[in-house]
C-alpha cells in the first residue's frame, strides 16, 4: 500500500528503475523549435582518437518532445531518453537549464 502511494506522488522505487533500465541523460542547444511540441539539439560527445589519442567533439542531432512549447532557439537543455515518441523521437525534454539571451 505504501509503495502505491509513493509511486502515485512522483517517487520511484529502485526496483522500477532497474525493471526500466538505464535511461541516459545528455546536455545540449536548441537549434530548431520550428516543430510543433518538438524540439532539435544538438548534443556534443568527447571520444578520444583510438590510435592517435587526439580529444575530437562529435556533434549529433537528436528531436526531443517538448510538450508545453516552452525551449527556444539557442536555449541549454537537459533532455532524457525515453521511449519511441514518433519516428524520430527518442528523447524528451526534462528542463531548460539556461534561456538564450
Amino acid at each position: 500500500m505504501a509503495e502505491k502511494k509513493a509511486a502515485a506522488h512522483g517517487e520511484h522505487d529502485v526496483r522500477d528503475a532497474s525493471a526500466r533500465g538505464y535511461r541516459k541523460a545528455r546536455r545540449g542547444y536548441v537549434v530548431s523549435d520550428k516543430m510543433d511540441k518538438t524540439i532539435v539539439v544538438e548534443v556534443e560527445d568527447r571520444v578520444k582518437h583510438a590510435l592517435y589519442g587526439k580529444v575530437i567533439r562529435v556533434t549529433s542531432k537528436v528531436k526531443a518532445h517538448d510538450e508545453d512549447n516552452t525551449a527556444g532557439i539557442g536555449d541549454l537543455v537537459l533532455i532524457n531518453e525515453t521511449r519511441p515518441l514518433s519516428a524520430t523521437k527518442r528523447w524528451r525534454l526534462v528542463e531548460i537549464l539556461e534561456k538564450a539571451k
